[in-house]
């Protein structure tokens, strides 16, 4: 929880612009001699200090002889064992009171020589954990909220107090009684030596305390900028991996490491907002830690089962799952249990020591495990996964690093570098490897789906005839737009080599795509294997279901129509959109689609068909174009649209195509129209 900061800038400060000077005095030789310069002096002791909570510790006139002792000054080789800085002094619980948490109380007396002016002091910048700062028995402030019996706990971090005038007794020479009223929760004791003040306050002139505090911040900032930019750096592979799916989503594998990512980052930030704001108390990070950091250590481990190609091995997902569960229950109770009160059983502490390293060596095993499954089952290692899993799993080896008395904290130029953070980086950087090797795979297998495109695009451009054959006493003209490159609706037109009769068949498969293009293909060509025996429409449309039932989903609407020489025609329909003669809908019965049931039976409607009469054949894309509100073209707009038509205006496929097109295209528009001329010759599309 503790947030270490430059306590050697304020020493450097003090050696140059002040001088501590210790004189024994005949009147109150409890009292410290502090000459104020125009800098600040750190008040390293002799502290008085006392476990325990009494209001009345904080009267100047108490008499704290019975107290012990604590000096607050450090030793040269003095280390922090949690967090790797220098200049640590160890807690109450390594002077003398192992196990204690709850209240405690520092006092100290000095007497004031030169202070002709403001003054201000400047707190702990590495404290266990709140704590009241009492001068002459006067509240100055605090760090932390003590409104409540259980103190409000925050990452601790720079504060200033100003000392007003009237703590401070008239004269050259004053006395001047500082008390602290500290507060640590039950949780630091699974820290090293917690409690208390691990470095001494200062007091000073108020503009060098002010200097000395805004240093202080700044050195804040500057210790957990390698958080933000841990953060930064994970914002950016998230937006990395979220381009990758965007550019080819039949990837959902990517959609694991994207948010873990995500979640990494966003975690990052709120340790780097809490460590250099109050935005959130200490609790309230802890607990949202602990779900954050379950989270994404069971996302990042269901990345890398993925990735080793385990997906099948679904018993290792499930223990990824449990193990991440059970810890982030764990944790969540923990901080229940030890953010609050005074004292906690031990048990507590060792049942959860205990856990986490259950916990902690599951999931090792758990890495372990899909590494070498992975290894095992591919033909051939990739060794950079094989790294980014390595150095994902390494900081879970910590407690195993700091018995060893490996070093897993850096503090280069004030910043604080810890050993996850640069596994982590390094985690990220060969993963970034094994996308891109990701991509460029994607990027060949749609270049390989767009030449398949091209080449079906390339068929279906066969299968339906752009010059549509020359049929004598009919005008056949044709408009087709695909929604996609390949379309799912086809016509075919087939004049008998004999007796003057012309079959058209025109439906619409379901689906789009390229999907629809090879069924397409398919209905294509048992419709011009049947048109060479048989041209009886409900002969056709019962082949063609029987070729269709059976293959999944391989459904399709269709129509068949054959216009004999003399004009008489036989229509018979498959769930497709009954023709307009005239602009007038014929009045077709319905039927299913080809390929639900095999002895579906088609309904057959006869007409005859004059000279100068024009019959419309269209697909459901023509209704189903729908506009920006999402009103659909519909029934309504097409007999609007035909209607309009005269003998010597008639409407054209061409029209219909663009009214529907231009209304918005949702899916395959065709449209056919054939008009009995008066005169029986050949006429082009």
């Amino acid at each position: 929880m503790k947030k270490t900061m430059l306590l050697t800038v304020l020493l450097l400060l003090s050696t140059f612009s002040l001088r501590a000077q210790s004189v024994a005095s005949s009147q109150d030789s409890n009292a410290v001699p502090v000459v104020l310069g125009h800098s600040l002096v750190a008040l390293a002791g002799p502290w008085k200090f006392h476990i325990g909570d009494n209001p009345a510790w904080a009267d100047p006139n108490f008499d704290d002889s019975a107290w012990e002792s604590m000096n607050l000054g450090s030793k040269e080789d003095s280390f922090d064992p949690n967090q790797g800085t220098e200049g640590f002094v160890p807690g109450w619980t390594g002077k003398g009171h192992p196990g204690y948490s709850g209240y405690a109380w520092y006092r100290i007396r000095i007497r004031l020589s030169g202070a002709d002016g403001a003054l201000a002091l400047l707190g702990s910048n590495d404290v266990d954990d709140s704590y009241q700062l009492f001068v002459n028995g006067q509240l100055i402030g605090s760090f932390g909220d003590f409104s409540s019996s259980d103190p409000t706990v925050y990452i601790t971090q720079p504060r200033m107090f100003a000392l007003p005038a009237s703590v401070r007794q008239p004269g050259a020479d004053s006395t001047m009684t500082i008390a602290f009223r500290f507060y640590m929760a039950p949780r630091e004791l699974q820290q090293i030596d917690p409690g208390g003040m691990h470095n001494p306050p200062s007091i000073g002139f108020r503009d060098a305390i002010t200097a000395a505090y805004h240093m202080g911040w700044e050195g804040a900032y500057r210790s957990s900028s390698s958080i933000l930019l841990s953060a930064l750096i994970y914002i950016l592979f998230t937006l990395l991996i979220l381009m990758l799916y965007v550019f080819d989503r039949t990837e959902t594998d990517l959609l694991w490491p994207l948010a873990a990512c995500a979640l990494s980052a966003i975690f990052l930030l709120l340790v780097f907002f809490t460590n250099t704001t109050l935005l959130f108390t200490a609790t309230e990070q802890t607990l949202a830690g602990a779900v954050m950091i379950a989270t994404f250590v069971a996302l990042w481990a269901i990345t890398w089962w993925i990735y080793f190609g385990l997906a099948k091995k679904k018993w290792i997902r499930n223990a990824i799952l449990v193990v991440a569960l059970c810890g982030m229950v764990m944790d969540i109770l923990y901080t229940v249990l030890t953010f609050s009160g005074t004292s906690v059983p031990h048990s507590v502490f060792a049942a959860y020591q205990i856990s986490r390293t259950i916990t902690s060596a599951a999931m090792v095993i758990l890495l372990i495990l899909i590494a070498y499954f992975g290894i095992r089952q591919a033909q051939r290692t990739d060794w950079m996964l094989l790294l980014a899993l390595i150095f994902y799993g390494s900081p879970n080896l910590t407690p195993v690093y700091i018995a060893l008395h490996i070093r897993t904290a850096w503090f280069p130029f004030g910043i604080n570098l810890r050993l996850v953070i640069l596994t982590s980086l390094a985690s990220l950087f060969c993963f970034s490897v094994v996308l891109m090797r990701q991509f460029r795979s994607s990027q060949r297998r749609q270049q390989a789906m767009e030449e398949d495109v091209k080449q079906a695009q390339e068929v279906q451009q066969v299968l339906i005839p752009e010059e549509l054959p020359r049929v004598p006493g009919l005008t056949i003209k044709s408009e087709y737009r695909p929604a996609r490159e390949v379309g799912g609706d086809f016509f075919q037109i087939l004049p008998h080599a004999s007796d003057g009769s012309v079959l058209i068949v025109v439906g619409d498969v379901t689906g789009k795509g390229l999907q629809a293009g090879m069924l397409v293909a398919l209905i294509v060509g048992a419709i011009r294997n049947q048109s060479d025996t048989n041209f009886d429409p409900a002969s056709m449309l019962q082949s063609l279901n029987r070729r269709l039932c059976g293959r999944g989903h391989a459904h399709a609407t269709c129509l068949a129509l054959r216009i004999d020489a003399d004009g008489a025609a036989t229509l018979a329909n498959a769930g497709h959109l009954p023709p307009y003669l005239n602009g007038k809908e014929l009045p077709m019965e319905g039927a299913l689609p080809l390929g639900m049931e095999e002895r579906t039976e088609f309904p057959v409607m006869r007409f005859q068909l004059a000279e100068g009469d024009t019959l419309m054949l269209m697909s459901d894309g023509i209704v189903e174009a729908q506009d920006e509100q999402g009103q659909l073209f519909g029934f309504e707009r097409i007999h609007e649209l035909l209607s309009k038509a005269t003998p010597q205006k008639p409407i054209t496929a061409v029209e219909v195509a663009n009214a529907a097109q231009n209304f918005g295209q949702k899916d395959d528009i065709s449209v056919l129209s054939v008009t009995r001329t008066e005169v029986r010759e050949a006429v082009f599309a």
